[in-house]
């Protein structure tokens, strides 16, 4: 429960610290990454450093959790804490990791705000930072203690038994345990962290969704090759992958993590998806099939082009061998080998989504808030509609 008298102070200061919340973050982790050079090392993704993503991302979770708090000092932002509590367990951050990170957190908003910090101010923020981080971590322990595994050990040795390129830039590979041990549980949907060296000597960290079901001992992630965009560098992880892993390599895995993840219900399952998106949604469809359900499902995926479109004929094969499933695709350059494909961007009109579905998107930002949009406006409520973002999410709080 936040304080009143921090109540009042937050609610005051609010608009101050939001909006200098860019050069906080940008100071805080230049200062942190300064004095803690480790934590580059297999922690977190240097490449979204370099683009400033997880530094929005930060401050955009900082200003949703004091918002949410304002609205309701007695709750908490649900949906915002699990996203973030998952994408932490998928790297491996412990306890002790929330110390830091407040040391150097509050050292910048100190430099940043200056006189405007007054003991009062700081003790609000201060009451702000632990009841998040008490929050997070008491989820955090919660998922540890579901994957079987202590705070931070979460990887483990994954031999690469097949390697298929599916398009000229997505690579498939299929994965089982070097170790011997069973699989760990995984739900559909999910993802899973991949550890490697770099050339520098770095470890450096990328998550993939599953895209097989997840109920086998095979487990299959799906890559796409990332090239740099407007002066920024290639990604440094999916290029390594996919020029230098191949079958008989072994891989680095952590335990699958994830809060959208398939549910149990009956109701109708709506997927939408564009380009590499489509992946977490191949990994639903799949242990749908596996359990023989008779949910009525709709896929709907967006790409560039039937050749670019990646586990196309996989898709269209399973949602065949489904009892109730039908699937759409637009193209912005269709081909002969889907002739029934839609041409242009993804267009709603026409589609009969079912206004008691459960949907769930994953694509690019701009795609999944075009696509939220004519789905409220279809009647789908918001707390219906979930979504899986690769990489730092800068979505959340506008959609929480």
């Amino acid at each position: 429960m936040l304080s009143e008298e921090s109540a009042a102070v937050l609610r005051a200061t609010l608009p101050a610290v939001a909006g200098a919340l860019d050069e906080i973050t940008t100071r805080f982790y230049g200062t942190m990454f300064r004095d803690r050079p480790e934590l580059l090392d297999g922690l977190f993704n240097r490449g979204n450093q370099a683009s400033g993503a997880q530094r929005r991302a930060l401050a955009g979770s900082i200003a949703g959790f004091a918002q949410a708090l304002l609205a309701d000092p007695d709750s908490r932002p649900d949906a915002l804490l699990a996203r973030i509590a998952h994408k932490h367990v998928a790297v491996g951050i412990t306890d002790d990791q929330y110390t830091i990170v407040h040391k150097y957190l509050f050292g910048a908003i100190a430099e940043v705000l200056g006189d405007a910090v007054t003991p009062e101010v700081a003790a609000a923020w201060d009451e702000v930072y632990w009841l998040m981080a008490g929050a997070l971590i008491a989820r955090e322990a919660r998922l540890y203690h579901d994957a079987g595994v202590e705070p931070g050990d979460i990887w483990r040795p994954w031999t690469v038994v097949e390697r298929h390129e599916e398009t000229d830039d997505v690579v498939s590979f299929l994965v089982r345990p070097a170790d011997g041990r069973p699989a760990p549980k995984a739900r559909a949907g999910q993802y899973v962290s991949v550890k490697l060296v770099m050339s520098d000597g770095v470890h450096q960290l990328r998550q993939y969704s599953l895209s097989s079901d997840p109920g086998e001992e095979l487990r299959r992630i799906t890559v796409k090759r990332v090239a740099g965009e407007d002066g920024s560098p290639d990604g440094e992880v999916s290029n390594l992958l996919f020029e230098r892993i191949g079958t008989g390599d072994e891989l680095t895995l952590s335990v699958p993590v994830g809060d959208v993840a398939l549910d149990e219900a009956d109701t109708p399952l709506v997927l939408v998806s564009a380009g590499i998106g489509c992946t977490p949604m191949l990994g639903m469809l799949a242990r749908l099939r596996a359990t023989g359900s008779t949910r009525r499902v709709l896929v709907l995926h967006a790409d560039g082009s039937p050749s670019e479109h990646a586990l196309r004929a996989e898709t269209r094969e399973t949602v065949n061998g489904l009892a109730d499933a039908e699937a759409v695709f637009w193209y912005e350059r269709p081909g002969p080998e889907e002739p029934d494909a839609r041409s242009g961007l993804m267009d709603l009109e026409g589609i009969d989504v079912p206004a008691d579905a459960t949907v769930y998107l994953c694509g690019p930002l701009p795609f999944m808030r075009t696509v939220r949009g004519a789905l409220l406006g279809a009647g789908v409520p918001a707390r219906s509609i979930h979504y899986e973002v690769f990489g730092p999410d800068l979505w959340l709080p506008e959609a929480a």
